[in-house]
């Protein structure tokens, strides 16, 4: 049953989560410099339950985030190296001869942790992508005759590198699909990168010990607080005009992209920009979504799900310019 609250008592809880979540922004930014925007994409994804794929080139502390995010919150953390040898036994466990006993036990694999960093998830194979991308789906995994719950938070921060294509296995659209976004990291400020070379500089600061400024408890309670953030109706009808936009732009009075656009975001999309939009108006520290909100996400959310055409790819076309385009032409209510 849904607590039922009245205004003055939400707007209570609310502004009481909202300083939870200035404290913890604050303390992953002790460790990392810049990449603000990153943070809060990983906040709504972890508050909703969805899962993040991050590109980017290598040194933009994907890794340390990760680390640091699950330090924060009182969550175990694991990393996992994914290469074109890995078996989805490496992931999700195996079972273990007992030759004492005579029997098989099962031996859980590091998927069973509160967050997951699935290093270069674009290096091991399709067989090894879809055994993670299930665990990601169904919050469980299979081994023997047993199925075992994950842990609750689940969150796989997926990475992949746009720079090396050699030895790699692009994911399938389908698989891609069950990410709730896809952010693409990219490289700090000047003057950012300079904070972050003289930290480095300096063994003192580098001791930083990240402390816990929620338990998987108060996480779980602010979960259910984003659950009850009000969506209206006419932010309902935004959200399916964009994302109907991608399949026919005529619908958004976009014609130019007719042709520019293979496939565009299905009803899952629909969903996780719901999903994301709620999320991020949490953090913003209000009870209820706006068209800003929408519009902030929705880049992150649809990107890996809209297939340019050949034609698009050959004018260098990407799926970002295509969402602006689309974000410009749906009226906003």
């Amino acid at each position: 049953m849904v607590e039922q609250l009245d205004e003055q008592t939400m707007n209570e809880r609310l502004a009481a989560a909202h300083e939870r979540i200035v404290a913890l922004r604050r303390e992953i930014s002790r460790a990392i410099v810049g990449q603000e925007r990153l943070i809060d994409r990983l906040l709504v994804a972890l508050l909703v339950r969805g899962h993040v794929l991050l590109e980017g080139v290598p040194g933009l502390a994907k890794t340390l985030l990760a680390k640091v995010l699950a330090s924060s919150v009182e969550g175990t953390f694991k990393r996992i190296q994914f290469t074109p040898d890995l078996l989805p036994a490496d992931l999700t466990g195996t079972l273990i001869f007992d030759p004492a006993r005579g029997i098989f036990t099962p031996r859980l694999g590091p998927i069973f942790a509160n967050i997951v960093l699935a290093d270069e998830i674009n290096r091991a194979p399709a067989k090894v992508q879809s055994g993670l991308l299930e665990a990601m789906q169904e919050r469980q995994v299979t081994i023997g005759d047993a199925t075992w719950a994950l842990p609750d938070p689940f969150l796989v921060i997926a990475t992949q590198n746009p720079i090396e294509q050699e030895g790699t296995y692009v994911l399938p659209e389908a698989q891609v699909d069950r990410f709730l976004m896809k952010v693409m990291v990219d490289y700090p400020e000047r003057e950012q990168e300079e904070k972050m070379l003289a930290m480095y500089l300096d063994p003192a600061s580098m001791e930083i010990d990240i402390r816990k400024i929620l338990n998987l408890d108060d996480l779980e309670a602010l979960m259910a607080m984003v659950s009850r953030v009000h969506v209206d109706e006419r932010i309902i009808r935004y959200i399916v005009a964009i994302v109907s936009a991608t399949r026919d732009p005529r619908e958004g009075r976009i014609v130019r992209l007719r042709e520019k656009i293979e496939f565009g975001a299905s009803p899952r999309a629909s969903i996780a920009l719901a999903h994301a939009a709620k999320g991020f108006a949490f953090l913003q520290g209000r009870g209820y979504v706006v068209p800003e909100d929408v519009k902030d996400v929705a880049p992150d959310v649809i990107r890996h799900r809209l297939i340019p055409t050949y034609e698009a790819v050959a004018e260098r076309m990407t799926p970002d310019m295509m969402i602006r385009e689309i974000l410009g032409a749906v009226p906003v209510p």
